[in-house]
């Protein structure tokens, strides 16, 4: 079935869970990646979800631009197909400030674990199993979420802790 196909069915692709694929070699699938990696780039994010496109398949991209990165180096532009997350439960959970493109001008803090291990396939089908921590696991497991139809107000323990960008930046940075 056309990815465009499926986008079209109707379902309340933010709410749900999104199918595994089954073949990531397949010209959609590149073109989808090639799709989601632009439109993240023009809403200057640094991560987006299929399923944040209408697309309700288990694929995201991300980045960690340097000036974002704990560790000073950055990640580069990548594609996560069929991700699965797990935490590395010994490195603990931390709240940080979070956005996201399917619900503009608002951010939260938000509980995630420091550290996880996250498996998939990358652009080329091939499997990986790596260890990501700090910020870049904090973007994955957003990402994965969306996979998984939990957005990030979801996540939260502590409502007092969610707001409009523009308040925030004058009163709420503190807060943490």
């Amino acid at each position: 079935m056309s990815i465009l196909k499926i986008a079209r069915m109707g379902h309340p692709v933010l709410l749900a869970r999104a199918a595994e694929i089954e073949d990531a070699a397949t010209p959609e699938i590149k073109a989808l990646i090639s799709a989601l990696a632009e439109t993240m780039e023009d809403a200057g994010g640094v991560g987006l979800a299929a399923p944040q496109v209408h697309v309700p398949l288990r694929l995201f991209v991300f980045h960690v631009p340097a000036s974002r990165a704990d560790d000073g180096d950055g990640v580069a532009l990548r594609a996560v197909i069929n991700p699965v997350v797990t935490p590395v439960e010994e490195a603990g959970r931390a709240l940080g400030w979070e956005g996201c493109l399917s619900i503009p001008g608002l951010r939260a803090a938000v509980p995630r674990w420091n550290e996880i291990r996250l498996t998939g396939l990358d652009e080329q089908g091939r499997a990986f199993d790596e260890v990501l921590s700090g910020f870049a696991a904090r973007v994955v497991q957003h990402e994965t979420d969306h996979l998984d139809g939990v957005l990030y107000p979801m996540r939260m323990e502590d409502f007092r802790l969610f707001g409009y960008n523009e308040e925030l930046d004058r009163y709420g940075q503190e807060l943490l």
